[in-house]
């Protein structure tokens, strides 16, 4: 029975932990692997005519449809905005394909649209192209949506884990675990004021990369915080130390992950950016995002270290160390 388990696609292989990537290594780059998609970056850059553009895609499954501060098609362009943002590349044009289960409300979807051009409006976005897919009652869970993304970088700038070294800084912009938290209370009827940070973060990041000095950029969506830092740490020739004294968990996520035993760097985020900064520019680029309204609670939350290669450490509140580890197993399905 377990042999037989091992053979199968399991939730945890989409959590963004441990099994994703063993999934993705072992499985999806065995067999589409080249030097572009080898990156794993948010988006892939492509050159074009001496133009760098970058292209991503990814498809959404959030549950409810519905959550405190945004739905599923509010996030689905915000997540292709960041993936390209992430990149240093200006959003420009997406497309989104929906696969809608029979008998799905033709005014909720409506509802979903709207708010879908509202916020591309907002991110400077157009919709330029999409699919509609109607599949029998049973087979889909109401709605998901695909959506793929096109932008281009607008200064020369190489953003990649390969220009890391000791003594970088780590920025986070804000408050963690907001959006993980806001899914799950809405899923399972828990009373609180949580609402998601889905958000676009170009304007933001457009600042940030304009001053100079920084050297990698990640949104900390599924597997949150901990996966983007488990993740550069991975066959890299340097550690990383994270101080949870400066680590801005807000009150509310702290307490109901108190509650429900889950680890704040481990849930997922919609609206914020884990930027790697030269030792030097840390200060200047912190106040950036402090005067931003997306950064007002921004903190430099660690450093890269010559010390525990290929580790994540968290240095607790009295001191002791422990290590930080992809996620295993599913923390919370369906999260975006």
């Amino acid at each position: 029975m377990e042999n037989k388990e091992r053979d199968k696609i399991l939730l945890s292989h989409g959590s963004g932990g441990k099994e994703m990537a063993s999934l993705i290594k072992n499985l999806f780059l065995k067999r589409f692997g080249n030097p572009i998609l080898n990156e794993l970056t948010d988006s892939a850059i492509l050159e074009v005519r001496k133009k760098k553009i970058c292209f991503t895609t990814d498809s959404y499954v959030v549950k409810p449809l519905f959550f405190p501060g945004g739905n599923i098609g509010v996030l689905a362009i915000n997540g292709t905005v960041n993936d390209l943002a992430a990149m240093g590349a200006r959003p420009l044009y997406i497309s989104c394909s929906f696969i809608i289960e029979e008998g799905f409300d033709i005014e909720t979807l409506d509802k979903i649209l709207i708010s879908m051009s509202k916020a591309s409006k907002k991110a400077g976005v157009k919709i330029v192209t999409g699919d509609t897919k109607v599949v029998e009652k049973g087979n889909a869970d109401k709605l998901f949506i695909n959506t793929s993304g096109i932008g281009i970088s607008e200064r020369e700038i190489n953003l990649s884990k390969k220009n890391i070294e000791p003594g970088d800084k780590i920025l986070i912009n804000g408050g963690i675990g907001l959006h993980g938290i806001a899914v799950l209370s809405e899923r399972e009827g828990f009373k609180t004021n949580i609402r998601s940070d889905c958000a676009p973060l170009w304007d933001l990041v457009k600042r940030i990369i304009s001053k100079g000095g920084v050297k990698f950029l990640r949104d900390p969506t599924r597997g949150g915080v901990a996966a983007v830092l488990c993740e550069i740490v991975e066959n890299s020739n340097f550690g990383i130390k994270i101080l949870e004294e400066k680590l801005p968990i807000p009150k509310g996520v702290k307490s109901f992950s108190e509650i429900l035993g889950l680890e704040p760097l481990y849930l997922a985020n919609e609206g914020k950016i884990i930027a790697i900064v030269r030792e030097d520019e840390a200060s200047s680029i912190l106040n950036i995002m402090k005067k931003h309204p997306l950064g007002k609670d921004a903190a430099i939350i660690g450093e890269i270290t010559k010390e525990n290669k290929g580790r994540v450490v968290l240095e607790t509140l009295i001191g002791g160390l422990r290590f930080i580890d992809r996620l295993v197993g599913e923390q919370l399905p369906r999260i975006c």
